[in-house]
């Protein structure tokens, strides 16, 4: 492999966050608003309002997984986080697979959430049962309006990420507030009450793993603000306590106003028998009046939308800081950096244009889409799983040597643990629940789409990693983005 020098005086990113643009820049991309329209329907329908325990025992797995990362990115806070934590850990090979899953898992994201957006939206605007095509175009007007922000960037994107912030807190603490507070319905022992949907074992074994594994969409995300280290000022210091609290801060709102809504649900029979298929509208409505349902679409349409841009902004670090490593095709192109903030617009174009073509495919069968998409959790947890292990075996070598900000004593146990659960929730997540009507190719959808992107992957990289390519070596490389990190 070439070990051919670069000018790491061109094309450096501006220090032009600070942790507060770093928190709200995860925070969005976790999303409490997402967070809550992911889980609360089909934790009811399939697990009764006992699914509310999957909450707290997703959101500590996770947070173990946000503290090992605040460790990580103390040590090398470089552009792309579990990329660049993968590459220093396993070596070249291992943080390009990390990349090429995060890379699709997170483009691919970016697709469902602009329709998501735009589908809430619709209907907000008086326009209900909108066409596909409708649809579509205004799932890629959200793509390129978020592509503009990405690429001026500054304060523009700033002001974005806090409005739509103080969306999100707003609407989720005044939703649980009000719902808890003055219309519950129910008593705090409903909590413990499956409706029916399974007892005991089989309740544990079947509906309430399984919502383990949806509910692991919830807590994704949290590493925005590492993705974009170099762009933070005192970045090893702030941010492992960033993502750590805009994580903390986003699954206590999705805990809270789930909590609300679950105790003010006017009938549990009609969401696990199907006939209610919008719950947290029902519920709202009937708590709230009719005029709030405009209202909360408006809200979601913001919360999807801030966590695609924040979802951009965390791929393209991804995909630039890949490129900068000449371990790509195009890479003198992906590679550049524009603008006043010097931001990876290049590789801005390319997710949306990407993300606006699979958005295609949902113009035919929903099958199609609905295999496309079952990637976007894979992309994440293979993403998140391969640092950790390397980092586990990385500490069984003694190598180990802690950033400026760490988890001291608690350091190791913690790498063990949080690899364990990441390896066993993808492992939920990935595994093939059959569901009536649906064909069993769709039920191995991740598995599918997991191994027809790993072949592909496996022809890139031998192509990226031939002998005689331009990938660099990090060898020469980190001790200069290191001396610029601190």
């Amino acid at each position: 492999m070439s070990e051919s020098k670069v000018d790491l005086s061109a094309d450096i990113p501006v220090r032009e966050f600070t942790v507060r643009n770093a928190f709200a820049l995860s925070f969005s991309d976790i999303s409490p608003i997402v967070g809550i329209y992911s889980a609360f329907g089909l934790g009811l329908a399939i697990a009764g309002p006992a699914f509310f325990w999957a909450l707290p025992i997703v959101l500590i797995g996770q947070l173990l997984v946000s503290g090992v990362f605040g460790d990580l990115v103390s040590k090398w806070p470089f552009q792309g986080a579990v990329y660049a934590w993968a590459r220093e850990l396993g070596g070249s090979k291992l943080g390009w697979y990390t990349n090429w899953a995060y890379a699709w898992g997170l483009t691919i994201g970016l697709s469902f959430l602009a329709e998501a957006a735009a589908t809430n939206l619709l209907p907000a605007l008086g326009v209900n049962a909108p066409s596909k095509v409708l649809v579509l175009f205004v799932s890629i007007g959200i793509i390129v309006f978020g592509s503009l922000a990405n690429g001026i960037a500054g304060p523009f994107l700033k002001i974005l990420l806090y409005v739509s912030m103080t969306c999100e807190l707003v609407a989720s603490a005044g939703i649980g507030f009000m719902l808890l507070f003055f219309h519950r319905i129910h008593p705090l022992s409903i909590l413990f009450s499956t409706q029916g949907t399974a007892h005991g074992l089989t309740w544990l074994r079947l509906p309430f793993l399984a919502m383990v594994g949806y509910i692991g969409w919830s807590f994704l995300g949290f590493e925005a603000g590492a993705a974009i280290a170099e762009e933070v000022q005192e970045s090893r210091k702030v941010l492992p306590k960033a993502i750590s609290l805009s994580l903390a801060a986003a699954g206590g709102l999705v805990m809270f106003a789930c909590l609300g809504m679950i105790l003010a649900v006017p009938d549990f029979g009609d969401i696990i028998a199907g006939k209610d298929t919008s719950p947290i509208a029902t519920t709202l409505e009937s708590a709230l009046g009719s005029g709030v349902g405009r209202m909360f679409l408006f809200t979601v349409t913001i919360g999807f939308a801030a966590s695609m841009i924040a979802v951009q902004a965390s791929v393209t670090r991804s995909i630039w800081a890949t490129a900068r490593d000449r371990a790509l095709p195009f890479s003198g192109v992906l590679a550049r950096l524009g603008g006043k903030e010097m931001v990876p617009r290049n590789s801005i174009a390319l997710t949306a244009v990407v993300s606006s073509a699979l958005l295609l495919v949902n113009l035919g069968p929903s099958s199609a889409y609905a295999l496309l998409l079952s990637f976007t959790n894979a992309g994440f947890y293979i993403s998140y799983c391969l640092p950790l292990v390397a980092l586990v075996l990385y500490r069984r070598r003694g190598k180990w040597t802690p950033g400026p900000s760490s988890m001291g004593k608690w350091s190791g146990p913690v790498a063990w643990i949080a690899a364990i659960w990441v390896v066993l929730e993808a492992i939920n997540i990935a595994w093939p629940r059959a569901i009536p009507g649906q064909p069993w190719w769709l039920n191995w959808g991740l598995v599918l789409m997991s191994g027809g992107l790993g072949v592909a992957g496996v022809a890139v990289s031998s192509w990226v990693f031939r002998e005689g390519g331009a990938a660099l070596s990090m060898d020469h490389l980190e001790p200069a983005r290191d001396s610029e990190a601190s």
